[in-house]
């Protein structure tokens, strides 16, 4: 059987019925949206938990885009993006990646933590993220043109970056840029609030035990609590929890295995609730 009369399977597309609950912070709404209109892959870049993925989510449901997520690692392959040859029953099929799924719909592809796929992987994307536009099948001789509805979007934690990960100059050149960073306090006590299912008062004292383990960054702690940890451990008060025994559980453990560390975190807890 030729590769042209293998059967195709291409999975289908869901869109975000509702919109995600997202807050900008800045301009970041309108320079998506025009880097949408003419064609341009985004680059998300920013401390874990600060919103990119939510941002994306809301994205895609303002420009009425379907969303492909995927979530990279160390053992992603080119062929996990792209896709394969399988044999069921007595044929043979090919089933398209996430990344090949969404060329083909027109959907948002979201690269989440770019840093962490390897370096053969990301190679692939080269093509799609410049004024090509297109993705190369090579297992089936297939370019596929993207439609311009198809849009990159790709993440990482410019925190966690090393000399062994870290965005090649090659690929974050092809990218518009947005920066992210954890709201301003007043901001994201709403958004706890909202997210958390807690009064606002109670959402500022989260944020504030938030800040305080962010200046913990560098003399101990990796990265301080994220604005998702502050969400969990409001949704554990919301559920009955004591706000000290949910900091500890959602907030403090969450953030470090040291004893040390522990003791100096559950102090701050303490100190704010």
């Amino acid at each position: 059987m030729t590769p042209t009369a293998i059967k195709t399977i291409t999975p289908a597309l869901e869109r975000l019925a509702r919109a995600p609950y997202y807050q900008p912070v800045a301009d970041e709404v309108a320079l998506f949206e025009a880097a949408a209109q003419k064609r341009l892959p985004v680059l998300l870049k920013g401390p874990t938990g600060c919103g990119k993925t939510r941002f994306v989510e809301y994205m895609a449901w303002k420009l009425g885009r379907p969303l492909v997520t995927v979530a990279c690692h160390d053992d992603l392959t080119t062929a996990d993006l792209v896709g394969r040859y399988l044999i069921v029953g007595e044929e043979t099929v090919w089933l398209d990646g996430p990344l090949t799924a969404a060329v083909r719909n027109g959907a948002i592809c979201y690269l989440d933590e770019i840093v962490e796929a390897r370096k053969d992987t990301t190679v692939v994307i080269h093509p799609l993220a410049d004024t090509r536009r297109a993705l190369l099948v090579d297992k089936r001789g297939e370019l596929i043109q993207a439609p311009d509805e198809f849009m990159l979007v790709i993440s990482y934690n410019p925190g966690y970056q090393s000399v062994l990960k870290e965005i090649k100059p090659s690929t974050r050149q092809r990218f518009v840029a947005l920066e992210f960073d954890y709201p301003e306090p007043e901001l994201e006590a709403r958004i706890v609030a909202n997210e958390g299912g807690v009064d606002l008062e109670m959402a500022k004292k989260l944020v504030k035990l938030g800040e305080l383990t962010r200046n913990l960054k560098g003399a101990g702690l990796d990265e301080g609590a994220s604005t998702r940890l502050l969400v969990h451990a409001a949704q554990l008060i919301g559920a009955g929890m004591a706000p000290s025994a949910a900091c500890i559980a959602a907030v403090a453990r969450a953030l470090s295995d040291d004893p040390d560390m522990n003791e100096t975190l559950d102090d701050l807890v303490r100190a704010v609730f």
